[in-house]
C-alpha cells in the first residue's frame, strides 16, 4: 500500500492496535474486534445494501467460501440463516484496495452555539475592562 493508513476511530478496534488483530479467526482475535454489521459497512462504504451483499464473498452452496481478495470477506459463520459480520480491518481493506476509496478527514467549522455566544460577550467585556484598568494605571 502506498502511504500511511489513517487510522478510522468509527471502527477501530478497542485493542491499542487495529492492524495487530489476527485474521486467522482465533477466539481471542473475535472477542476484542467489534464486529460490523451489513448495515455498517454500507455507512461506512457509501453504498447500498444490495452493493454489500455483491461486494460480500458469499456463496449459496458454500457456507463459509475460501478467503478471495477480490471480495469482502465475512467473519466464519456456523449458520447460512447467520447474518454477514465483518472486520472492520477487512472493511477497510476492501475499501483502500479493491474500491480504491481512501478515508478523508473533512474538517468542518463548530456549529455556532449559545455557549459561544456568551464566550465571546464575556471576552468582549474582559477586553473593556482591561482597557480600562490600563487607563487609569497611566
Amino acid at each position: 500500500m502506498a502511504g500511511p493508513m489513517i487510522p478510522d476511530p468509527t471502527f477501530a478496534p478497542p485493542s491499542s492496535a487495529a492492524d495487530s488483530v489476527s485474521y486467522a479467526g482465533s477466539a481471542a482475535a473475535a472477542e476484542t474486534t467489534p464486529l460490523l454489521s451489513v448495515e455498517a459497512v454500507q455507512k461506512y462504504l457509501n453504498r447500498s445494501r444490495a452493493s454489500v451483499y455483491r461486494y460480500a464473498n458469499t456463496d449459496p452452496d458454500v457456507l463459509n467460501p475460501p478467503y478471495d481478495q477480490t471480495k469482502l470477506n465475512p467473519e466464519v459463520r456456523r449458520d447460512k440463516d447467520a447474518p454477514l459480520e465483518f472486520r472492520p480491518q477487512e472493511v477497510r481493506r476492501f475499501a483502500e484496495e479493491v474500491l480504491g476509496l481512501h478515508p478523508t478527514i473533512q474538517v468542518q467549522p463548530p456549529e455556532e452555539t449559545l455557549t459561544h455566544d456568551l464566550m465571546r460577550q464575556m471576552l468582549q467585556e474582559l477586553r473593556a475592562i482591561r482597557e480600562l484598568l490600563e487607563q487609569q494605571g497611566r
